[in-house]
């Protein structure tokens, strides 16, 4: 997000005279929010923009004046979590069908992006990928934020790309695991039904705000800030992990899966 358009709202702030804690009230929204939008990490949602216009009479200018949603390659839907996942310090997903965005290989990423409907342009997808891989600078840091993937089976066993790419995926992920940059943990088949069973959801914890959870299906996706509903989501997950096989047994089967699909160490 530009600098800019932070650097405007805190500019139009101060003239009214306002603290970030005062504006946060007038606008229904958090002070932390206000303070990331203000330091050009987060872009407010079109709903937030015109709260903030209201609270800073300010007309529609910052409703308006919203970076380019096209300069930002990310379903619709996602947008509002994708900046949550990059403030997050911990992340903890689940995927019934496909290896989580933040985790996946270029080539895998790029087959993931290729059947969709409709289907998107050879520029369109190559600038998809390209902000998948951003999102995924994440894992840079060493410790943070701390990720954990509960993988359904499922995600082990579909050759998402082909043989080739699948086993490049599931060798990135051991290596994440190997490192000890993740955990990784698998719902094998042999459990049939699991809590998790309906859908993909991501757990995000953050050192100054509230948990979320996001949850996400064909063509939709919600993120839900409700401490009740939040912590049911937490809850679902931790049962579902009870279920999964131990890290070291998971890894073991990743490594396994990935010479399946025809990898062998040399």
């Amino acid at each position: 997000m530009p600098m800019a358009y932070g650097e405007w709202l805190k500019d139009q702030r101060e003239q009214a005279g306002l603290t970030q804690q005062q504006l946060a009230e007038t606008a229904i929204m958090s002070r932390t929010h206000i303070a990331h939008i203000e330091a050009g990490r987060r872009w407010p949602s079109h709903d937030d923009a015109k709260r903030l216009d209201r609270a800073l009479n300010t007309g529609n200018v910052l409703a308006s004046f919203l970076p380019d949603k096209n300069a930002r390659p990310v379903a619709n839907h996602f947008e509002a979590a994708k900046q949550f996942e990059q403030q997050a310090s911990a992340i903890r997903e689940f995927a019934l069908s496909c290896v989580p965005g933040i985790l996946q290989t270029e080539a895998y990423a790029r087959a993931v992006l290729s059947v969709g409907f409709p289907p998107l342009t050879p520029a369109e997808r190559d600038q998809a990928v390209a902000t998948r891989l951003e999102r995924s600078r994440i894992l840079a840091d060493p410790a943070t934020p701390v990720v954990w993937a509960l993988l359904d089976e499922n995600v082990l066993r579909r050759p998402v790309g082909g043989p080739a790419v699948m086993a490049e995926q599931l060798l990135h992920l051991a290596d994440l695991v190997d490192t000890e940059r993740i955990r990784v943990h698998v719902l094998p088949f042999r459990m049939g039904a699991h809590p998790l069973f309906p859908s993909m959801v991501t757990l995000m914890c953050f050192e100054d705000q509230p948990p979320i959870a996001y949850v996400e299906g064909l063509h939709t996706g919600t993120v839900h800030d409700s401490p009740a509903l939040v912590e049911r989501f937490q809850d679902t997950y931790d049962l579902a992990l009870s279920d999964a096989l131990p890290l070291k047994e998971s890894l073991a089967l990743l490594r396994a899966t990935a010479k399946g699909y025809g990898h062998h160490d040399d």
